[in-house]
């Protein structure tokens, strides 16, 4: 398990300018695979007992020796080359990519801002400050158990301005940075297939893709559509003799309306859904959508018990059964998020500037960004390294989260793994990312004594309070 690791961690050698740098993000990754709280970079000092090192290690989040970008695309060729059964269809992968609403109530920290709650659940408030990130993994499957590894997860709302003192980037709407982010990955997965929620499904996006696939990638998109989506049918072939501009859309179908107008048509299938055999009655149709763009998409109409969706595909290609499987993949995403949050406190951070203008909780809608008042190059400079930090610290909950997934599929298996922690109903297949997480805090120390040579053992060894040279009389060890 320690030689997995090791072997994953050290190919992020050549993204650090300093060796130091690397050291310490070796150090934040075991940490947050291995703690047993969530409460920030204290909890990991605790989880390794390393030495005093709040301050230097509070710095390595802000430092100038990696960049977040290069980084994750590393992290994603390596999950390529190391994780078991990466999800294929026709010998391309799923990606899939969501947005996360993280509460967070500091009044100078960077991106933070009044977010409204979509949630169902009525225990939650209609709006929220917190801050809002981006995210793409891609999807491994082995046997029963399917994995959304997570690659990348940025901020996307609020942070504009901020942004916008050091160039373009991350100037458009949520919906377009989603798809930027997620092209930037077709260069590991080229030719793959993004699975996306309805709020995605918007026209800005959808030529953002158009665009970025000019340039290589091939990025094609599944997205779930809206029950009130409008298309329009393809235009009839013109006449001999008809004069004026040729027609670029023909008739307007409201998609909503074709479960009842169209019903003899659809068809029956058995489909695994969610890990459950389940009859659908579906219907296909390529049409045009998004005024003025008439770009064309497929559609499939799916009624399953009381229950009715539609899903648009921009590849006319795929079959739809094929379309309504991996759509229903999606879901795994949401579980990623859940073990960010829980098992490695991907969030649990607070990294503020004392220039950043505090946040006002009851300013009228339409102010203009708080950011906008910072004008010096000291302050400014500041401000964008608090924002690095946030981020560069949720990225190693990014890894950490994916190597225990990793850890999921291959070591899991074993009898040891499954006794470590009770539950009262123990998976058949692969543990859980929270049993993986629970084995090595229990065992971490042992297995770096076993395997002290590892380039990832020494390194903490080093940072450790008292367990370095540990002998036989050394009772911590």
């Amino acid at each position: 398990m320690m030689k997995f690791i090791s072997t994953v961690l050290s190919c992020f050698r050549e993204c650090f300018s300093r060796e130091a740098a690397f050291k310490w993000f070796v150090t934040v990754v075991i940490g947050m695979m291995t703690r047993k709280d969530g409460l920030g970079v204290t909890s990991i000092i605790r989880a390794l007992s390393l030495k005093p090192i709040y301050e230097p290690l509070i710095r390595f989040f802000r430092s100038d020796a990696w960049n977040i970008k290069d980084t994750s695309l590393k992290w994603a060729s390596t999950v390529a080359d190391n994780a078991d059964g990466i999800f294929r269809v026709g010998g391309s992968a799923v990606l899939v990519g969501d947005n996360l609403k993280n509460s967070k109530e500091g009044r100078r920290i960077a991106g933070v801002k009044r977010l409204h709650q979509e949630s169902e659940n009525s225990s939650k408030p209609e709006y929220m400050y917190g801050q809002l990130f981006g995210c793409v993994g891609v999807l491994v499957e082995w046997g029963k158990k399917c994995f959304c590894i997570p690659l990348a997860c940025e901020l996307q709302d609020g942070v504009k301005e901020i942004m916008s003192w050091s160039g373009w980037a991350r100037l458009g709407s949520q919906t377009v940075e989603m798809i930027k982010l997620a092209h930037r990955f077709t260069q590991v997965f080229p030719n793959a297939i993004l699975l996306l929620d309805r709020y995605f499904l918007t026209k800005p996006a959808l030529e953002w893709l158009d665009i970025l696939n000019m340039k290589g990638g091939g990025l094609r998109a599944i997205i779930m559509a809206k029950l009130n989506a409008t298309a329009y049918e393809k235009p009839y072939a013109r006449k001999p003799g008809d004069r004026g501009a040729p027609r670029k859309k023909g008739a307007t179908v409201k998609l909503a309306e074709l479960f009842a107008t169209e019903a003899a048509k659809f068809s029956n299938s058995n489909v695994i859904l969610y890990g459950k055999e389940t009859t659908i009655k579906y219907l296909c149709k390529d049409l045009l959508w998004g005024k003025g763009m008439y770009r064309s998409i497929r559609f499939v109409l799916v009624q399953y018990g009381e229950k009715k969706a539609i899903i648009a595909s921009t590849d006319t290609a795929l079959s739809p059964i094929e379309i309504v499987k991996l759509y229903s993949k999606r879901f795994s995403i949401e579980c990623t998020f859940k073990s960010m949050k829980y098992d490695v406190a991907a969030f649990s951070n607070r990294f503020w500037s004392k220039f950043m203008p505090k946040l006002k909780r009851y300013q009228k809608s339409g102010t203009p960004d708080r950011a906008k008042k910072i004008t010096g190059s000291h302050a400014r400079r500041y401000v964008r390294k608090s924002l690095d930090a946030t981020e560069n610290y949720v990225f190693c909950g990014v890894v950490a989260t994916g190597l225990l997934q990793m850890l999921s599929l291959r070591d899991s298996r074993t009898n040891e793994m499954k006794k470590t922690r009770y539950l009262r109903t123990p998976s058949r297949t692969s543990a859980s990312e929270a049993t993986v997480s629970d084995y090595l805090a229990n065992n971490v120390y042992r297995l770096m004594i076993n395997e002290p040579d590892l380039h990832v053992s020494s390194i903490i060894l080093e940072k450790m309070d008292g367990y370095i040279n540990c002998g036989e009389d050394n009772e911590a060890c």
